[in-house]
């Protein structure tokens, strides 16, 4: 799919306002089908003075449908106050970024569209409501339908209700940005290692490919862009890759040879927005979790538990990385490299989860011991030699900070008998951690 057609889909499925636009839309034309339905006559006589349907008036129709309009757009009023105050709150707590988890809520989104749409529902049937002076009609079905959905707008309140106290929880915001973590690993790694190719080429030859644009790269056609350079017997080597700012007149790629067109065909493969998005982008996923964290340790909030609560979901994703490959970037076309991106590595996605949790919480025992039992948990299941040295070197890091910024001699003694553990779990397994 064409890079500016995927992200347009991409910006299009986290408006705020589709769904609830859907639903004024899907109002309005229920409303007009069902006064249809009314005036064709279809209705039998015996189910309108049943008592199912309303079989009121036309003065009390109007006056029925008056009340359900204004009820609930004053309600769908409320709510957005509602949500604007809970999005505050999240802003200051958890991080602006984290936003977009708020206003692409569908529960959020049903809620206010439910009453935008029963509002639409209503003004609709109203116009064609017409009392006994006027030539009386009076819409049964349709009435009958509009006091149905008020009753689903009381039952939609509750639900809102209880619904946004739960999604200010910090918990529940960390456990539903670790599910977007856990979905993009999936989505962006491989069950099976990738070979290498024997032959790559001669990048000292190489063109560079200047870019005047500016953003971060959201979305990128990998697969057309290989397909051209297949198709131009030439290799693409990408200098940026989903997440990466590409900056104006800076080079975003070499090509081996040089071929005329090659600066437009990475345009037409390439769409540039003015943010980070998950889609295509495992580090900033990562990122949300981490700012949480960061959040939590500064002097302003001081909350630990909720850093070591973002610490545990972090060591969860490296165990699920366990059995996972990270692509190594190279599209082969045949035998031959058709095109080079960077990507992210183990060594990159774990520095992405812990450095910054470490620098910021140099003074918090606690945090520094929580990293470290972390990283034994992930050490019990990981076996490659290259992660596990990864790990290691983290571990180190912790134990170098805990040994510059804490002074107190039993917190330091903690971070040292944690940092022997997860030695021991390197060395012997569980059983050797036992006596530690």
């Amino acid at each position: 799919m064409n890079a500016q057609l995927r992200k347009f889909l991409s910006d299009l499925s986290e408006k705020f306002w589709l769904l609830p636009g859907a639903m004024v839309f899907f109002g309005i034309m229920t409303a007009v089908g069902l006064v249809r339905l009314d005036q064709s006559g279809f209705v039998p006589r015996w189910l309108v003075e049943s008592p199912w349907l309303y079989n009121g008036g036309g003065t009390g129709a109007r006056t029925l449908l008056g009340a359900v309009a204004s009820s609930t757009i004053g309600v769908a009023g409320t709510v957005f106050s509602i949500t604007i105050a809970a999005l505050s709150l999240a802003a200051g707590q958890m991080g602006p970024r984290l936003l977009r988890n708020f206003t692409r809520d569908r529960g959020n989104q049903f809620t206010l569209g439910a009453f935008l749409g029963t509002f639409s529902y209503a003004l609709m049937v109203l116009r064609s409501v017409r009392t006994q002076n006027e030539g009386e009609f009076v819409p049964h079905v349709s009435l009958t339908f509009g006091i149905l959905l008020a009753f689903v707008c009381v039952a939609t309140l509750v639900f809102f209700v209880g619904h946004m106290a739960g999604r200010i929880n910090v918990d529940t915001v960390i456990e539903l940005v670790s599910e977007e973590v856990r979905t993009a690993l999936e989505r962006l790694t491989t069950k099976e290692a990738q070979s290498v190719p024997l032959i790559t080429p001669a990048w000292h030859a190489a063109t560079t490919i200047v870019d005047e644009r500016r953003g971060y790269l959201q979305q990128l056609d990998s697969a057309g862009l290989a397909d051209w350079a297949d198709k131009n017997n030439a290799t693409i080597r990408l200098l940026v890759r989903p997440g990466d700012y590409v900056f104006p007149g800076a080079p975003i790629a070499l090509i081996v040879p040089s071929i005329d067109g090659a600066g437009a065909a990475i345009r037409r493969a390439t769409a540039l927005g003015s943010q980070r998005v998950s889609s295509s982008d495992l580090e900033f996923a990562v990122r949300q979790l981490v700012e949480v964290a960061v959040r939590a340790l500064s002097p302003g909030i001081n909350d630990p538990h909720t850093a070591m609560s973002v610490l545990d979901r972090l060591g969860a994703a490296l165990c699920d990385v366990v059995p996972l490959h990270f692509p190594n970037g190279m599209f082969l076309r045949g035998t031959r490299i058709a095109l080079i991106v960077p990507n992210t590595d183990y060594d990159g996605l774990t520095d992405t989860m812990f450095h910054l949790i470490r620098q910021n919480a140099g003074g918090s025992a606690a945090v520094l011991i929580r990293v470290l039992e972390v990283l034994t948990s992930v050490l019990s299941c990981e076996k490659d030699l290259k992660r596990v040295a990864t790990l290691q070197r983290h571990a180190d890091l912790v134990l170098g900070d805990a040994e510059r910024d804490i002074s107190t001699p039993a917190d330091i003694g903690d971070v040292r008998r944690r940092h022997g553990r997860f030695e021991a779990m390197r060395d012997g397994g569980p059983m050797a951690c036992l006596d530690v």
